[in-house]
């Protein structure tokens, strides 16, 4: 009989951007086993790349022991984002899936073309339920059966003994939690037990250890559980509960995450402005040296005016003494004066191209100092 809720619900966003590889599911519990979906959205290994190809895979099935095996029927529907139903598949019927055929499906499950039409698929989102019904269940044997775990009936349940003090404790908090149990099915039962306790240790761990994806997968086993006969309300009540505080562990992770953010920012500002101060140290050390060099070169320039004043003074006494004597007389002058003369002439011409480049230093010392002296102003005011 057919459960009227899907046994899984995988929904593909962007499907139309999908490369043509396959698109694994999450794993997912149904009939107490682990099973995902591959889907491939141009068409499988085998299949011409002008259908939408699907199948129902057994998870984890290199830890499964030799033997096992589940007779199942099961079939596929694909939805909209509106839930229009788009294709239903044939039922596939007492299918077994065992280790060594884990995988059943469909390489033809529906044309592209159907997919491909205008305005069918809603936002680009296609969604697949699948709905499986256990018929048989078989878990096999390890390989090695003398080392094999002794079991106990626990109000008709095949329990490991390592599980057995867990078993009674489930059964005397919770007397009526098999009541409705629809499976007779001893390892079928068996398997949903192990669900059980498997979904009740993950629950009793710390909330912080638990990931999305495990939560995820708890609510889905809870569901399982329910659908066939458990009465779990108590055990539901521990999955919000344990949900609820992982959402608040996430905002409180998310407002430390924050404030190291602002710590990291704020000490980014305080280097930041650590490096102004001393750029403004040195701009004023730097205006402070160039008025100092400024007031040398004024020194110089005063130095050198007064030694050219004085040149010119003995060459102007010079030429006065020479201009009141004859030119016969002149003749007469003594070589060492006239030497004198020249030379004195040559200093006054190499000392007044000196003073006229220190002047133009000078004032371009004046005009730098006066500029960066506007600019300190300028950051004074700005801090």
């Amino acid at each position: 009989m057919w459960n009227q809720k899907p046994s899984f619900r995988f929904e593909i966003d962007n499907y139309s951007e999908k490369p043509s590889i396959q698109i694994q599911s999450k794993t997912f519990v149904a009939g107490g086993c682990e099973w995902y979906l591959n889907a491939f959205p141009k068409g499988g290994y085998l299949a011409v790349h002008d259908h939408f190809s699907l199948f129902l895979q057994v998870a984890n099935r290199t830890m499964l022991p030799t033997g096992w095996k589940r007779k199942v029927s099961f079939y596929f529907t694909l939805l909209n984002q509106s839930d229009k139903e788009l294709f239903r598949s044939n039922i596939v019927r007492c299918q077994v899936l065992d280790v060594k055929g884990p995988s059943w499906g469909f390489e033809k499950l529906c044309p592209l073309s159907k997919l491909q039409e205008n305005g069918v698929l809603e936002k680009d989102r296609l969604i697949i339920e699948v709905y499986i019904n256990l018929i048989e269940a078989v878990d096999g044997e390890s390989g090695d059966v003398s080392g094999k775990e002794e079991t106990m009936d626990i109000n008709g349940f095949k329990v490991l003994a390592s599980q057995v003090t867990l078993v009674r404790k489930i059964f005397a908090e919770h007397p009526d939690i098999a009541l409705g149990l629809k499976s007779k099915n001893q390892v079928l039962k068996t398997a949903y037990m192990n669900v059980l306790i498997g979904l009740i240790n993950t629950l009793n761990k710390p909330s912080h250890n638990h990931s999305e994806t495990e939560l995820t997968k708890a609510g889905s086993e809870l569901s399982e559980l329910e659908e066939v006969g458990f009465k779990l309300d108590w055990l539901k009540s521990k999955l919000e509960e344990v949900s609820l505080e992982r959402k608040k562990e996430d905002v409180y992770g998310n407002k430390v995450i924050q404030l190291e953010e602002r710590v990291k920012n704020l000490e980014q500002m305080e280097n930041k402005m650590k490096r102004k101060i001393v750029e403004c140290f040195l701009e004023r050390k730097k205006a402070k040296d160039d008025g100092s060099r400024v007031q040398t070169l004024e020194e110089r320039v005063n130095y050198l005016e007064a030694v050219d004043s004085s040149s010119r003074l003995d060459c102007l006494t010079l030429k006065s003494k020479s201009g009141g004597v004859s030119s016969e007389k002149m003749k007469k002058v003594d070589d060492a004066d006239a030497s004198r003369v020249q030379q004195l002439e040559e200093n006054l011409k190499n000392l007044e191209e000196i003073v006229s480049d220190l002047k133009v230093k000078l004032d371009e010392g004046k005009e730098k100092t006066s500029c960066d002296g506007f600019l300190l102003v300028g950051d004074d005011e700005v801090a």
